[in-house]
């Protein structure tokens, strides 16, 4: 009888330690999660969100990105996403830049040193940038007689107390960086910053369930046919992100003494989605600049050009979940380019001395593998534009369930299962390293 190796999670020394540091570097998170910045009024953050309007729309979709803590407005109120977002643009930049691209080939190990030190470097500018517009963008939904901070601004009196708010919240940011490096390092190898979104994700699911239930005449049914779809989309996504597409690679043999090995037949697997969630944050990302824009000229004004870019860029109406799709689909297919020009398959294979049968080793493979990889990226990038668009179509056919659609938002759900999905992987590699694979028991 087949016993799994993962009874002996706790048996391992090492790994419980892992799963302990982890555990306790997580709870330290949500901890800080709730140390608000000096100087907000957090009863007039709490009323934001409960005005209504694209102003409480688009206050609660930066909530969900930042795992609750814009709602109190924490230190912590920016999470991770200045990191990630320096992480793409170094990414982006790569191609651009050919002295990083040659390192990069050259001396792999070197090339992602710099990278990390360089994507660190530019996190605090993006994280002052983030700030600032967080900042700016809720004062503008302010009611008026209402105060959101101490004076805002970089001259006179609230010079002081402006980069006192700014150089608090850029720590929070830094420390919630640091803390998902100590997760990688003496944690869960790999999985740290995954898993702090991830942890900020999951610790609003019970509060929007809840909000359901509040309804006590149709909280119950609502509920039951949002968990069904949430059960039905987490499958859609572990299916589509496990889809691969199996290109035939054909291996020359090795000469062993006076003989020659037969060739070998193998497969490069060309993934689905390659581009995971990147999309999605891009979308989103480029959808917040036309309302964080209109913001500064909109001073509490409810009608006027900036007003109307506002509402259109704030998650209210029919244009943004089309427009939203539209982005998401768009970057999927230029983030996809992107990584598969990086990856290079056509020389690497030319190296290895591999060849896809009938096609010519060098450039034509590689164009060759481009046009595959776009074919089958095609359902994919729909695929994950449906899932993005989800919460708008559920909000319209269960107005009740409007406000906790996030619940199975498209961002939020990708993490979730690819967190989970890679750190089992990754728990379940620790425990065949230790020698905990799955044995046979008699009997």
């Amino acid at each position: 009888m087949k016993r799994s190796a993962w009874r002996y999670l706790w048996t391992s020394e090492d790994i419980r330690k892992k799963l302990l540091i982890t555990v306790l570097l997580l709870v330290i998170y949500r901890l800080a999660a709730n140390i608000p910045v000096p100087g907000i009024n957090r009863e007039v953050i709490r009323s934001i969100s409960e005005m209504g309007g694209p102003g409480a729309s688009l206050f609660n979709l930066l909530d969900l990105l930042s795992g609750g803590t814009i709602s109190n407005f924490s230190i912590l109120a920016m999470g991770v996403y200045p990191y990630i977002t320096a992480q793409i643009i170094i990414q982006l930049l790569v191609p651009i830049i050919p002295a990083l691209d040659r390192r990069l080939k050259d001396n792999p190990r070197e090339g992602r040193s710099l990278m990390e030190k360089w994507t660190t470097m530019l996190t605090i500018p993006m994280a002052f940038l983030s700030a600032i517009g967080q900042v700016n963008i809720f004062n503008s939904m302010v009611q008026t007689g209402s105060v959101l901070t101490t004076p805002f601004g970089f001259t006179g009196a609230s010079l002081l107390p402006t980069v006192t708010l700014l150089v608090s919240m850029v720590a929070g940011t830094m420390f919630g960086i640091w803390l998902g490096q100590l997760i990688s390092e003496f944690g869960i190898p790999n999985q740290g910053l995954s898993l702090i979104i991830f942890a900020g994700i999951i610790s609003n699911i019970p509060s929007n369930l809840l909000g359901i239930l509040a309804d006590k005449e149709n909280g119950w049914w609502v509920l039951i046919i949002i968990l069904v779809l949430l059960a039905l989309t987490i499958f859609a996504i572990v299916y589509v992100q496990q889809g691969r597409r199996n290109v035939p690679v054909l291996f020359p043999g090795r000469r062993i003494g006076n003989r020659m090995s037969m060739p070998v037949r193998s497969n490069l697997p060309l993934m689905v989605n390659m581009a995971g969630m990147i999309p999605l944050i891009f979308a989103q990302t480029f959808l917040s600049f036309p309302a964080l824009i209109a913001s500064y000229f909109i001073a509490g004004k409810t009608e006027g050009f900036w007003y109307g870019v506002y509402s259109l860029f704030s998650g209210t109406g029919w244009f943004y979940p089309v427009i939203f799709f539209v982005l998401v689909v768009a970057f999927t297919f230029f983030y996809t380019d992107v990584l598969f020009t990086q990856q290079n398959y056509g020389d690497t294979l030319k190296k290895q001395g591999a060849q896809i049968p009938g096609v010519v080793r060098g450039g034509p493979t590689q164009k060759y593998l481009t046009k595959v990889q776009r074919r089958i990226t095609f359902p994919g990038a729909f695929f994950l534009g449906f899932v993005a668009v989800l919460p708008y179509i559920i909000g319209t056919i269960l107005p009740i369930a409007r406000a906790s659609a996030f619940v199975i938002s498209a961002a939020g759900l990708l993490i979730v299962v690819g967190v989970v999905r890679d750190t089992f992987t990754i728990i379940e590699t620790e425990l065949k390293v230790h020698g905990y694979d799955e044995s046979i028991i008699k009997g």
